[in-house]
């Protein structure tokens, strides 16, 4: 039997799950239902990253233990796999003690084999990243909390594997999927790959692995977590098992972790004389309408939240269905609902209700015993036939959204069949044919039912039932003839646009209503006057202007999108209200450390301002 094994990143303790983990992980379950539906021996991890700096400070801001902290936010993840229905194989933290040896047994043979060196190194540091950033990384206003360090540390020398790194991604075209992400990777190894930081000082950092060959440290976060992917494949506990599954089949991953899986990883493999892993796929982002999803921005979309509104499988389908993997894609509840009601409703749904209900209606709730041998059935057959090999191929290339799509097709080939053959105006006639037709059409249900299982296995498994098929392949002509098929509900309830708009309209007025905050709230808010002292556009931006404010005779430094109401010569000398205790935010790369107070009515913005000769800078506004 082929192996197939599949893994997601191991996801942040600190992190509350959202779409973008729902995403993944349910990609993940689909493609491994496909793979077990193939006959393939598959092993599926997920799981937790739980070392790091983040951790370390939110148990101590809790007063409690790092290990207590994680032991109490692990199980966020694990209901939430449980209600989307992922059925993964092993579930792995990074704090269990299996993990910890192969970690340990990995950093010392890398250091034996002379590719571990003790530096000091002074740069930049990324607290929120727990990690060094070079200066036009720091530039680029995508990183928070930078300050300058000066520590010793041990490097791993990554620089050493960078050409036969290049050369392995060059031969083996499906290394780094899609084609746009392996030219990414190639690009950023064009310029000389820098040895990586894999310690923190246990004075700055004690919430890790121990290096093994030196105890006052502890091992970088990413060193950690991205050996997961062969401590659960059994490397250094079961060898049979090492040996069946690895190297991987695909580490499937988002976008923003690219470098860490096609670079760090496979340099860290090299040096320990393990094998690479077959595929590293990096799908898109989810952006909320053309946002990226933020907690910052307050645009994440709750998975539980659509869950309990719409139910499991609707979601898991619309999550497969609109995404082409290795692009981004967009959520709306607008294109949520049309996929739901087109694709669901209109077209699977509706096969299921119009089938059912004939057999009911005219054939005792019972299935025929003969399907349709016309040149229409025949066509149906060869068409379902053609599908199933059709979606094994699609599964295999990962393009799981063209593989659904392809379904779709089929089950709307069905519905125009119907259309054509009139089983309910046949049967009148010739009760025989019209009991082919509809035969034929449950043979189409069952064999769509069961390719879609992967994607919607709560929903398909009605299906299955109502034809007594639970336990058939996929392959054309196994439905039962002449079983009493079983009453089943509306599968997908139609979504009423009209009665949504208005419930979402009715939110917004109580939101509107509800929008106050306490007197406690407001007097957080530091509002001081200010005198503009500078003023300069912001270069490649064509709406933000870097202000200079002076309070108190000290300089601060706003960037405001205010540049299309004002020219630098107006606002020079003008006398405004800041917010002043607003925390620092880098914007097109610019470190602004406040925000200026204007009144917009329409298109209109107006700067609120003072008479200058009545109020001095630095007075506090109430």
């Amino acid at each position: 039997m082929k192996t197939f094994y599949l893994t997601t990143p191991i996801y942040y303790v600190n992190d509350k799950p959202h779409i973008g983990h729902a995403y993944t992980t349910i990609l993940a379950d689909v493609i491994t239902r496909f793979h077990r539906d193939l006959n393939k021996d598959v092993l599926f991890v997920t799981g937790l990253d739980e070392h790091g700096q983040k951790v370390q400070e939110a148990a101590k801001k809790r007063g409690v233990d790092p290990k207590a902290h994680c032991d109490e936010m692990a199980p966020r993840f694990l209901e939430l796999w449980e209600r989307l229905n992922i059925k993964y194989d092993d579930f792995i933290r990074t704090t269990e003690s299996r993990h910890i040896s192969v970690v340990q047994d990995i950093l010392q043979t890398v250091y034996d084999n002379g590719d571990i060196y003790e530096d000091e190194y002074e740069g930049l540091y990324s607290v929120s990243e727990e990690r060094f950033i070079t200066e036009k990384e720091a530039d680029s206003g995508q990183f928070k909390d930078i300050k300058k360090l000066k520590e010793k540390n041990y490097f791993f020398k990554m620089s050493k594997y960078q050409k036969t790194l290049i050369n392995h991604i060059n031969k083996n075209p499906n290394f780094i999927q899609p084609a746009h992400r392996k030219n990414e990777v190639l690009g950023f190894l064009k310029k000389p790959l820098e040895d990586l930081c894999i310690s923190r000082p246990k004075s700055r950092l004690s919430w890790g692995i121990d290096l093994p060959f030196d105890s006052k440290y502890v091992t970088y976060v990413w060193f950690d977590a991205l050996i997961n992917y062969v401590t659960a494949a059994g490397f250094n506990s079961n060898e049979e098992m090492y040996k069946k599954y690895w190297p991987v089949n695909y580490h499937l991953i988002g976008k923003d972790i690219l470098t860490t899986h096609a670079v760090y990883w496979p340099t860290m493999l090299m040096s320990a004389q393990l094998s690479l892993p077959k595929g590293i796929f990096a799908h898109g982002w989810w952006l909320s309408g053309e946002s990226k999803m933020s907690k910052s921005v307050g645009n994440v979309v709750d998975p539980l939240g659509l869950i309990k509104e719409y139910g499991v499988d609707p979601v898991r389908y619309y999550l497969m269905r609109e995404m082409v993997l290795g692009n981004d894609a967009s959520f709306t509840m607008e294109s949520f609902i049309k996929r739901y009601n087109s694709d669901l409703a209109n077209d699977f749904g509706n096969l299921l209700s119009r089938v059912t209900n004939l057999l009911t209606k005219f054939f005792d709730s019972k299935t025929p015993k003969f399907e349709d041998n016309s040149i229409e059935g025949n066509s149906i057959k060869n068409k379902g036939n053609e599908l199933i090999k059709n979606v094994s191929t699609k599964i295999e290339q990962m393009k799981v959204n063209e593989a659904i799509e392809l379904i779709l097709q089929f089950i709307r080939s069905v519905n125009k069949y119907l259309e054509i053959m009139a089983p309910w105006k046949l049967v009148k006639s010739d009760k025989e044919s019209a009991g082919k037709v509809l035969f034929s059409a449950a043979e189409a249900l069952r064999v769509s039912s069961l390719l879609l299982s992967p994607v919607m296995p709560d929903k398909t498994s009605i299906i299955l039932k109502t034809f007594c098929a639970e336990k058939t392949s996929v392959k054309w002509g196994e439905l039962t003839p002449n079983k009493t098929i079983k009453k089943h509900e509306v599968l997908f309830p139609r979504i009423d646009i009209n009665k949504i708009e208005k419930k979402n309209i009715s939110h917004k007025k109580n939101v509107q209503k509800d929008n106050i905050i306490t007197f406690d709230q407001f007097k957080d808010i530091e509002l001081k006057t200010a005198k503009i002292v500078e003023v300069e556009k912001v270069e490649g931006a064509d709406k933000l202007l870097k202000i200079q404010v002076e309070i108190n005779n000290k300089k601060k430094q706003i960037v405001s999108g205010i540049a299309e109401y004002y020219s630098k010569e107006e606002l020079i000398d003008k006398t405004i209200i800041v917010v002043t205790n607003l925390k620092p935010a880098k914007i097109f790369g610019i470190e602004s450390n406040g925000m200026l107070l204007a009144a917009k009515n329409g298109k209109d913005l107006t700067l609120i301002t003072l008479n200058s000769e009545k109020v001095n800078t630095g007075m506090i506004v109430y």
